[in-house]
């Protein structure tokens, strides 16, 4: 081939004599670049200067032609590359979010039956969500009791206690303090069976005396108002939840120092996390109302929380959103008819207080020194109450 073909490269040719004007492709040996050879056996271009036929190289000839339509192709098959990821990354989010709620509402703990209360109040319009703090050790080490300022006591009480009326006149957060001087009804002890008639004691002492059921009746009993679901949270879970949303944003307007709840705000804002959030709705010896500074704060400090867990890139964020969902978990208490719809509805209310569409109300007082049998309590203003 060499001898007949004294000019060509080494390439062997599939040439067909039938058309001497068509261009002929060689069949490629090591070093040469796709060269195209016209039928008079004159070397093409991209023979002469090998790379020429190169992809990219703009050569003549059939190889230009033909690799044109396999880059169009190329160029229309990304956009749709570009939409299948998408979809695929849309579709997993889907999943894993679905996946996180049926988790997250098969989690709740639903030990509480407001189904079987007897003597509840009526049903109203709207809704009532009755949301309790309790200061229920569970869930922290001897470490967390110390830092966290929150004592040894065994068993919960109630620390805080906030009514949520949601409807077609809006939201109204209400704070009732643990102190209030309230009859609670007639109760069967659980530990031991005996039956106590209705009697004046402090709020706090309800859910002492008989947990979250005689809470719920002793609330309904003296408001006049049906609670819809209960929801209650203790120390840990709250601390969890803070941390989780990377903190809570507070201002306060002076320098607050309390040893008891270990708070030290100094005057302005600042980014509480998990343990400083809790010192904050737990301190009242600094304020000038006390309890009912207290009910303030955390009235404010819940909304916020609401508002911060709510924005997109806490809610949608998986890494944010799960461990918030996880935390609240370990010591949420919940009635047998609430789901993390309810949750979501009630958590929805609270951030539209804190936008301003809603109201935060506090029970009218008569007294914050009231003398009673169980010490000082605080006396509800039953005309205006």
């Amino acid at each position: 081939m060499r001898d007949a073909y004294p000019d060509q490269p080494p390439a062997a040719l599939a040439y067909d004599p039938g058309d001497a004007e068509r261009p002929l492709i060689p069949r490629q040996r090591s070093g040469y670049h796709g060269a195209a050879v016209p039928a008079n056996g004159t070397p093409g271009i991209g023979a002469r200067f090998p790379g020429a036929g190169a992809p990219g190289a703009g050569a003549p000839g059939n190889l230009s032609r033909n690799r044109s339509p396999r880059a169009a192709r190329a160029r229309r098959r990304r956009p749709r590359r570009i939409m299948r990821l998408l979809l695929l990354t849309v579709c997993v989010l889907l999943v894993a979010s679905g996946g996180t709620y049926v988790w997250a509402d098969s989690g709740l703990n639903r030990e509480v039956d407001l189904d079987k209360m007897a003597d509840r109040a009526p049903r109203g319009k709207g809704t009532n969500y009755l949301i309790v703090g309790s200061d229920s050790r569970e869930g922290l080490s001897e470490g967390d009791k110390k830092n966290l300022h929150t004592g040894v006591a065994a068993g919960s009480r109630t620390d805080s206690m906030i009514l949520l009326h949601t409807g077609a006149h809006g939201t109204t957060m209400m704070s009732l303090p643990r102190d209030s001087w309230v009859t609670i009804p007639s109760f069967v002890r659980p530990e031991t069976g005996r039956r106590y008639r209705a009697a004046g004691n402090k709020l706090n002492a309800a859910y002492s005396l008989g947990g979250p059921g005689l809470l719920v009746r002793t609330v309904e009993h003296n408001t006049g108002l049906h609670i819809d679901h209960y929801a209650e949270i203790g120390f840990a879970g709250f601390v969890g939840v803070v941390d989780a949303v990377g903190g809570v944003k507070m201002c306060v307007d002076r320098h607050i120092k309390d040893e008891k709840s270990g708070l030290d705000l100094t005057k302005g804002c600042h980014l509480l996390d998990g343990s400083k959030a809790l010192a904050f709705v737990r301190q009242r010896h600094q304020e000038a109302e006390g309890d009912l500074g207290r009910n303030r704060n955390q009235q404010k400090f819940l909304a916020a929380l609401a508002y911060k867990a709510a924005e997109p890139g806490v809610a949608l964020n998986p890494f944010t959103a799960y461990p918030a969902m996880s935390a609240g978990l370990e010591t949420l208490v919940v009635d047998k008819n609430t789901g993390l719809r309810d949750l979501t509805s009630l958590f929805e209310a609270m951030r539209g207080v804190s936008a301003g569409r809603g109201k935060q109300v506090r029970i009218p007082v008569a007294s914050l020194g009231f003398k009673t049998a169980k010490g000082s309590a605080v006396k509800w203003n039953r005309p205006r109450a």
